[in-house]
């Protein structure tokens, strides 16, 4: 029996039936490539079946304190039921691609059942008229909640339901899990009285432990090397009130080669910092034609991993975060992108001087009682209409595999994200890197965002003009300066943006 951090039970306190804080993937894939060229139901199961060892999260499921009084536990399922947990659909004809983002988008916004294991696995049949993919293939929608994995952890359960080939080889390592019995009432009520007479211990540590940091972010704010104007509230958009219970889900892909090749073009900038002036190009064009774009920048946390190199297999979160501009003010691409690099170093600088471990330690100082109830009447009340938003969206980067992954021998074509969303937050942005593509897959509102496929197509054609423009200034002569020596293609200091203003 383990007890969930502070971090991770935040999750299981958030979630409502509006807000349900699962994380996810869409994995498309091409049967072709699997022993006598299609894939069964059934030796899905069995796949799945043989894999359940290669992470904890498969079979444990919480157990919740009485009253909340403190944070739940994993324990082994004595009720664990494969078939549960993966199911089966198929898409009607024709089986396009606006069919497939419907079908996510309505499976993703169903709540999950929290007393069982929290993951589904949905194989979707019928993916027969896509541009680029042959018919024929069928796409794996994973549900996994929050409070299990986050990104990094969730590569690590990933790995274990995906070969590097598609001989479907039967996992060498011997599968020694056991059942735990339900823990008794007693028992969880004296664990929880033990706790809470340590918390304000665990409170001074925390806070002894950030006292350095603080004042290394106070000396080098006063220095003028770090900035504190991302400390401020963020602008109101659609994106930033109570949210329904309906979900839209879309993905754009790009050749990882572009975004590179993009990334060139300003001293420093990171593929990072090109995807979220892409974010923040879409936001613009979106909002801008919906007459609905604030003057000032919209901002964006991007969550940070603080797992060390021994802890990656580890069940739950283990992360931080920063807050960026994204430049939604500048019109021109290439200053958007200047001006998201500058934001993103000073947000790094400003983590970095309190430590990313630390700020996330913070979540542990909350009763669990306490932020429980406090979770729940933020969403009864509508409080996320009565006040600024601290970032307008998230935007979170998820590493892929470089080589092609099989599943069930079946090899994989394409893989999104998706992600959750909740009051005051009804944007979040999932990247995820596959072979030579990054895709930018996002989950939104559907009364926030009732027109997915603009926002989409706004994405593409921000891309474009980042790409027009990286082409444009190359192929442009150099600059000559009045000592008769070419000026600097690129740099921060001194640049002019455009903006609505």
């Amino acid at each position: 029996m383990q007890q969930l951090s502070a971090q991770d039970a935040s999750f299981v306190y958030l979630e409502t039936p509006h807000t349900p804080m699962h994380i996810g993937s869409v994995g498309i894939y091409d049967p072709s490539t699997a022993p006598g060229g299609f894939v069964r139901f059934k030796d899905i199961l069995r796949f799945v079946g043989e894999r359940l060892g290669g992470a904890r999260s498969f079979r444990q499921r919480l157990v919740r304190v009485p009253f909340d009084l403190d944070h739940p536990y994993w324990i082994e399922d004595p009720e664990f039921d494969i078939e549960y947990h993966v199911r089966h659909i198929a898409l009607p004809k024709p089986g396009d691609w606006r069919q497939l983002c419907i079908q996510v988008a309505r499976l993703h916004s169903r709540p999950m059942d929290l007393t069982k294991p929290l993951w589904e696995f949905t194989i979707i049949e019928g993916l027969d008229n896509i541009d680029g993919l042959p018919p024929g293939c069928f796409a794996l929608l994973s549900k996994v909640h929050h409070a299990a994995i986050d990104g990094m952890s969730g590569v690590e359960m990933s790995a274990a339901v995906h070969d590097l080939d598609a001989s479907m080889t039967t996992p060498e390592k011997i599968d020694g899990w056991k059942a735990e019995d339900m823990p008794k009432v007693a028992d969880l009520l004296a664990r929880s009285y033990v706790n809470n007479l340590i918390q304000p211990m665990r409170i001074m540590e925390t806070i002894g432990r950030s006292l350095p940091g603080m004042g290394r972010l106070a000396s080098q704010v006063r220095s003028g090397d770090v900035s504190i104007r991302n400390a401020r509230p963020a602008p109101k958009t659609p994106f930033n009130g109570k949210v329904s219970a309906h979900r839209v889900w879309d993905a754009v892909p790009f050749a990882l080669t572009d975004i590179r090749a993009i990334k060139e073009a300003v001293d420093g900038a990171t593929v990072n910092d090109v995807i979220l002036a892409i974010v923040g190009g879409g936001l613009r064009q979106y909002l801008n034609g919906k007459d609905q774009l604030p003057k000032e920048t919209l901002t964006a946390m991007a969550p940070i991993s603080v797992r060390g190199e021994g802890e990656k297999a580890a069940l739950g979160n283990l992360v931080s975060a920063m807050v960026v501009g994204l430049g939604t003010q500048v019109e021109d691409p290439l200053e958007r992108l200047r001006f998201v690099h500058d934001e993103a170093v000073n947000s790094k600088a400003m983590t970095g001087a309190v430590g990313a471990r630390t700020l996330a330690d913070y979540s542990q100082l909350m009763p669990s009682a306490l932020a429980g109830l406090a979770a729940r009447l933020y969403t009864r009340v509508g409080a996320a209409n009565a006040h600024a938003p601290v970032f307008n969206c998230v935007v979170t980067n998820v590493p892929g595999s470089r080589v092609p992954l099989f599943f069930a021998g079946a090899r994989m074509v394409g893989m999104y994200g998706t992600g959750p969303i909740f009051d005051g937050m009804g944007l979040i942005n999932t990247i995820y890197s596959y072979g030579p593509t990054i895709a930018i897959s996002f989950t939104s509102d559907r009364d926030a965002m009732p027109d997915p496929a603009a926002y989409a197509e706004a994405l593409r054609q921000s891309f474009e003009a980042l790409k027009a423009a990286v082409t444009e200034r190359a192929a442009a002569p150099p600059v000559e300066t009045n000592d008769n020596r070419p000026a600097a293609k690129s740099g921060n200091a001194g640049s002019r943006r455009k903006s609505n203003g």
